[in-house]
């Protein structure tokens, strides 16, 4: 093959658009292929590209936290999705947080103004010949999923969960202050509780109904997206030491800490709309406005969005993949995205930021680029590929998948900035050789 054919990309998602725009970017044309807005999967609502069904947070922005590193790697490799996050972003304390609607129209009037990319409007039921990179995401079921099932192997599973979001102007704010943790500015509404309404709020919490899940007997939940009413049953102070965790928080009108706090995150540029922070659930619609009634300032929330529960589909990529997402039995095939076993926003858009770069190498006739395990970019793509464990399961990006320093400093924060200085400089040095 040769850079004069075409590469489809299947799936306009975070991963998907990542790639086509890098490719793009190094003069490989594109047709970036979606079933929307024909067809919808459960968990989504827009017709736009990188729609964000779950939170609209990117997680934190510090590089001495590895999803911060990971984001500013991309960052001055020249990320789409970092482009359009930044430009987007809404208050949210050391977190970069977007509009949601805002993100989504961005990244797509950025691909459809593209002169390499050609947008089509489709549902794709079998892998395509190569070169192509899959890139549909959790949600990928079916045909398609049966046609990867066969290249690949068989597809592994578990559920997912999103917050609900409510309006601001339905809010009690007479009940409701607005703070960010340990003073750090005033990016969040807090609703705080004393015992006695915590209390009572996980004694209906636990008996709340649930939708009944018809895929598995048992479902597997990724624990980074609990359901809040299971993390209830796990115990009754489990949330008051997790979301619902007051620490560095004072109520302005009784001068001391609550209790516990639920928290409430700008999800749009102008403000009127919040969602839950750590409030994934599967309840069913009318417990959701019960149960969570009973938090103060919630009592008469208006929902524009109900917490969902779904499945979500991930490859055993394992000896599969190599580190830059190619099917090792199926040459100029990538995958990209949370299908390969990246769990996040910003890892599905550093996955499709590797495959889109590397299968524009290997059409140039170029050696693939390894971005090593030294940086967060690189170690997911080695988690996903070389994990020797006997269960694997979609992962974040952590410090602890990446190569560890030779002399590590004892304190955490400055190993964690030795880190992060090792990782920014090995991407200087492939950014300086021309090889991103």
């Amino acid at each position: 093959m040769n850079d004069n054919c075409e590469v489809k990309v299947i799936g306009a998602g975070l991963a998907g658009c990542e790639a086509a725009y890098q490719l793009a970017n190094r003069g490989i044309r594109v047709r970036l292929i979606d079933m929307k807005p024909a067809k919808l999967t459960p968990a989504h609502k827009s017709a736009s590209f990188c729609e964000l069904v779950c939170s609209n947070s990117l997680r934190s922005d510090n590089i001495e936290n590895a999803v911060g590193l990971l984001k500013e790697e991309l960052r001055r490799m020249g990320s789409l999705i970092m482009e359009c996050a930044d430009r987007t972003r809404v208050p949210a304390g050391g977190a970069l947080a977007v509009d949601r609607e805002g993100f989504s129209a961005l990244v797509t009037e950025k691909i459809k103004s593209c002169d390499l990319i050609s947008v089509e409007s489709a549902e794709v039921t079998e892998v395509p010949e190569a070169p192509c990179i899959i890139a549909t995401g959790p949600l990928t079921d079916g045909p398609l999923l049966e046609s990867i099932e066969r290249i690949a192997g068989t597809a592994l599973h578990f559920h997912d969960a999103a917050a609900p979001i409510v309006t601001k102007e339905s809010l009690d704010m007479d009940k409701v202050f607005v703070c960010s943790r340990y003073d750090r500015g005033s990016d969040y509404l807090n609703c705080p509780m004393n015992a006695e309404e915590y209390f009572r709020f996980i004694r209906e919490l636990v008996k709340a109904e649930t939708v009944e899940l018809h895929d598995f007997e048992t479902p597997r939940v990724f624990e980074g997206c609990m359901p809040v009413e299971t993390m209830a049953k796990r115990g009754d102070m489990t949330l008051a030491y997790g979301p619902l965790k007051p620490v560095g928080l004072i109520d302005p009108r009784t001068g001391k800490q609550p209790f516990a706090v639920v928290q409430l995150r700008q999800d749009n540029e102008a403000g009127t709309l919040y969602n839950i922070v750590g409030f994934q659930t599967n309840l069913k619609f009318p417990e959701q406005r019960r149960v969570f009634g009973l938090i103060p300032g919630l009592e008469k929330a208006e929902y524009i969005r109900y917490g969902v529960m779904h499945r979500n589909s991930y490859m055993e990529s394992p000896a599969k993949l190599t580190p830059w997402y190619e099917l090792r039995s199926r040459e100029y095939t990538f995958f990209a995205g949370q299908l390969t076993g990246v769990e996040g926003y910003i890892e599905s858009a550093s996955s499709g930021f590797v495959a889109g770069v590397n299968m524009a190498r290997k059409l140039k006739g170029l050696d693939p680029v390894d971005f090593e395990a030294s940086t967060a970019v690189g170690a997911l793509g080695h988690y996903v590929s070389e994990y020797n464990g006997s269960d694997f399961q979609p992962m974040n990006v952590t410090f602890g998948i990446m190569e560890p320093l030779k002399d590590p400093p004892r304190n955490k924060r400055a190993r964690y900035a030795e880190i992060a200085k090792s990782s920014l400089a090995r991407v200087f040095e492939l950014t300086e050789k021309g090889e991103i």
